[in-house]
């Protein structure tokens, strides 16, 4: 029988109703709830730290995301702990929860298509983040406004986009390795382990990794520059195939208008550079942009090996 309708039709109905559930969830509303708690400490005692050079860096309000105090980390080392547990905690279980449940079949015999199913989920899920992420960002900025008496610049402004940007398309990745497999296991507690290995993989042991394969790669036998440039440079490739380091150096040009350069930089290409000049935001973009595009591209490349399991599966009633 010929299923009627556009394809779209039935995306639009499987995100919506993905999104009322995950907005309304109580996994994600404790969660949202750590998330901000963690934010709003880091922030209130970043803001004790800056209050002091206010009138003396332009981008006081870039500062609230990277100022650490003693004993409490910044707020992208949180980030960066809590935005892979929420966005795993979103789709780990989105299609084999479906198969648990027996609603699968169910949902397919309507008019709405596997990939249309997949694709709402997955949305739904990326734009949960979004909304999160984007509360998160007004909350610093007017906490930042309240506490510092200053506003942000139009740079500043500009540059927290960016921010926004990077971390949605790093959410992103975890998102679509979670949904991965959910497609590729049955058991949701199988899928959230294998999602969170991966994700403890690249946090704690890639860079031990890379460096050991640097050397064994490129090893250093004469001491000459030239060979510890190349065993670098070897290192850094490595270690930009984790999505970890690609949002640390996106985040690192971006929050850092004063970074020039990400990877080892020889003295003939600081020539006529001015140290310690502020670049602006489209330059930081563009110096960024390849880290940026790795990272969407992970999101496609891990929705499509998502897409093709899905496709690959058996739905009995």
């Amino acid at each position: 029988m010929r299923r009627e309708g556009s394809p779209w039709t039935g995306v639009w109905a499987v995100f919506f109703k993905e999104l009322a559930d995950h907005l309304s969830s109580t996994r994600m509303l404790i969660l949202e709830s750590l998330t901000f708690i963690m934010a709003l400490i880091a922030v209130f005692t970043a803001t004790q730290t800056l209050t002091q050079t206010v009138g003396e860096d332009p981008f006081i309000f870039l500062k609230l995301f990277t100022t650490d105090r003693d004993p409490l980390p910044s707020f992208l080392f949180f980030l960066g702990l809590l935005i892979p547990l929420t966005a795993i905690a979103l789709a780990f279980d989105a299609v084999n929860s479906e198969h648990n449940r027996r609603t699968l079949s169910r949902v397919l015999a309507q008019p709405i298509y596997r990939d249309a199913l997949l694709l709402g989920k997955f949305l739904a899920g990326l734009t949960t983040m979004a909304i999160m992420l984007a509360a998160l960002w007004l909350l610093i900025t007017g906490l930042g406004i309240f506490r510092l008496g200053v506003v942000p610049s139009g740079e500043e402004v500009a540059r927290g986009l960016l921010f926004l940007l990077a971390t949605l398309a790093y959410a992103g990745v975890w998102l679509g390795l979670a949904m991965g497999f959910s497609v590729l296991y049955r058991q949701p507690a199988t899928s959230a382990l294998a999602t969170l290995a991966v994700w403890l993989f690249f946090a704690v042991f890639w860079n031990i990794i890379t460096q050991i394969v640097a050397q064994a790669v490129r090893p250093i036998e004469y001491g000459f520059p030239e060979e510890q440039l190349r065993q670098i440079q070897m290192q850094l490739f490595l270690s930009r195939l984790s999505p970890n380091t690609l949002y640390t150096e996106v985040l690192l040009a971006v929050l850092n208008p004063a970074q020039r350069a990400l990877g080892p930089v020889l003295v003939t290409q600081l020539e006529g550079a001015i140290m310690g000049t502020p670049l602006p935001w489209f330059d930081s973009l563009l110096l960024a942009w390849p880290q940026l595009i790795g990272m969407i591209a992970s999101v496609i490349l891990l929705f499509a090996w998502a897409y093709v399991n899905f496709q690959r599966q058996e739905v009995r009633a």
